[in-house]
């Protein structure tokens, strides 16, 4: 028997695998599927620190891997790297150093990011190698297919889906939409 699809679910925050910035008591909860190597998730950052900024505790955010690689040959790697940052609790700040120097996803580049963050390089060494975290690159990648997520960035609402392709302003409203509806 198949079972039934439930976006509800694959949007639960799991924070065992999932990255997530702001408090569990958040009334608002944002997830992006997002790619280390897309010019539009690099633009959105600066962009959501403002807006997570603005709502400060009142939401909390969620970063999962869609990396494209047909089109973002470095995606898939970097997400690798950020897992094996993120097992030595450097995540977001391994995120910041990704998106900060986008065009050198390469692995050589990757390994001074994480050189620079820190990092315990014959760990990330050893993980990179062994392929450790491609699987949950992969479980993050598979999730948002079965969202139907197309493309980087796509943004989730406490589990609405929210259209971001005329710009950011949209996420900020829709923010402000659930917040009203949570009782503010």
């Amino acid at each position: 028997m198949a079972h039934p699809f439930n976006p509800a679910a694959l949007l639960a925050v799991d924070p065992a695998t999932d990255h997530v910035r702001g408090p569990a008591s958040a009334r608002v909860t944002v997830v992006e599927y997002g790619d280390f190597e897309c010019p539009s998730c690099r633009q959105a950052q600066s962009a959501l620190k403002i807006v997570l900024g603005h709502f400060g505790n009142d939401v909390r955010f969620v970063f999962r891997h869609f990396p494209l690689r047909e089109v973002h040959p470095h995606a898939e790697i970097a997400a690798e790297a950020s897992e094996a940052a993120a097992a030595q609790h450097k995540f977001w700040q391994f995120h910041d150093l990704l998106f900060a120097h986008q065009l050198q996803l390469d692995a050589k580049h990757i390994r001074q990011y994480a050189t620079q963050a820190g990092l315990d390089m014959p760990r990330f060494s050893n993980e990179m190698s062994d392929h450790v975290y491609l699987q949950r690159v992969q479980a993050q990648l598979e999730s948002g297919r079965r969202l139907s997520v197309r493309s980087t960035p796509t943004f989730y609402v406490n589990g609405a889906f929210c259209d971001v392709s005329f710009g950011l302003d949209h996420l900020h409203k829709v923010i402000d939409t659930a917040l009203a509806e949570s009782g503010q």
